[in-house]
């Protein structure tokens, strides 16, 4: 008995340490670490969406922030953060709300009530055209050059299990009634709707969750984060099949290299390991249409190496960019971009 005590005294005080220890970072740590990148570290947007509009800051509850911080948007760029403690996410919302000193509207907890059939005739009518026929959601992020620019965010996805999860019926139902000031939400009172229109538009939103999304909609299931091919070619030979096949797929060869060049006193690089570069433009174009942060991995490239009599050539699967950014966006592109490594490499090495 003696034992099971202390033990439990034990795990307690281990996970009472763990707990302060993740939440002795500040708010403002906690926010550059996850959250400047996208949103902007004066928090003004840019992949994400602008934290700092007073109308996004009053309108929106710490409840719906610590959702959206907990469980993210599935598929679309906002991961979920599973591994913050309560306590991180209190800073951050603590530290997120000094932009716009004052308190939030709190909105009243009972469900609407409305007639879903109408509102899905008001949504097709005065929602689609932004937010999509099937609630999927703008194109693009945030406030890169990805969007429209026309638009200063993107309109959400309102089937998202995220957002739904996150938004409750008074929350949406404020948001059509008042709109959202410095975006393109405008305030359906004004549009000429009843207050039971936007009730009816409210129940229909609703519904979403009862339909999963759609496979478009979430994001790639990969596993192998490379495409790995052993050549039947020495080095030198693997090497020039790899840049015909790229010129063949409509690539331009950037550079060939040497895996270490620049990292080793020249003259000193190893011979048995080569990085080629190459590029298609449309096909660039369109990923940083989509997704800015597929230019970390661009321009496409490839490694051969030599070792132990074999020649392998390595490249970075394509497909795991869409979970990677949780971006869905991504898919088509991303699946299209692997069946092209691989016809490159197996044209190569076979």
């Amino acid at each position: 008995m003696l034992f099971r005590t202390l033990l439990a005294l034990g795990l307690a005080i281990t996970v009472t340490t763990s707990q302060a220890a993740s939440a002795s970072k500040s708010g403002e740590e906690l926010y550059r670490q996850h959250c400047a990148a996208c949103h902007g570290y004066d928090g003004n947007g840019g992949v994400g969406v602008p934290l700092t509009l007073p109308d996004f800051q009053y309108s929106v509850t710490n409840s719906y922030l610590k959702k959206t911080i907990r469980y993210g948007r599935p598929g679309r760029v906002m991961p979920a953060f599973p591994s913050l403690g309560n306590a991180d996410i209190k800073a951050l919302i603590k530290y997120i709300r000094r932009w716009a000193p004052g308190k939030p509207y709190r909105y009243p907890i009972t469900p609407v009530q409305g007639d879903a059939k109408h509102g899905q005739q008001l949504y097709q009518q005065r929602c689609a055209v932004c937010h999509g026929p099937n609630g999927e959601g703008g194109k693009g992020t945030g406030l890169t050059f990805s969007r429209p620019r026309d638009l200063p965010i993107i309109a959400p996805a309102l089937n998202n299990p995220g957002f739904l999860r996150a938004a409750s019926d008074q929350f949406i139902k404020a948001t059509l009634m008042n709109g959202r000031e410095g975006t393109p939400m405008v305030s359906f009172l004004n549009q000429g709707l009843k207050e039971q229109d936007i009730n009816d538009l409210v129940v229909f939103v609703r519904s979403f969750e009862q339909n999963p999304l759609p496979k478009e909609q979430k994001p790639l299931e990969v596993k192998e984060a490379t495409i790995a091919f052993e050549s039947s070619y020495d080095l030198q030979t693997t090497i020039a099949n790899l840049k015909d096949a790229a010129i063949g797929n409509n690539f331009i060869i950037i550079r060939e290299q040497t895996l270490d060049e620049g990292l080793v006193a020249a003259g000193k690089e190893n011979p048995k390991q080569h990085i080629i570069y190459f590029c298609n433009f449309g096909f660039l174009n369109q990923a940083l249409a989509i997704d800015p942060r597929v230019g970390l991995f661009l321009p496409c490239r490839v490694t051969v190496v030599e070792k132990d009599g074999k020649v392998m050539v390595y490249a970075l699967n394509p497909s795991r960019l869409s979970p990677l950014f949780n971006n869905t966006e991504l898919n088509k592109l991303c699946q299209e971009m692997n069946d092209t490594y691989v016809s490159i490499i197996e044209d190569a090495t076979l």
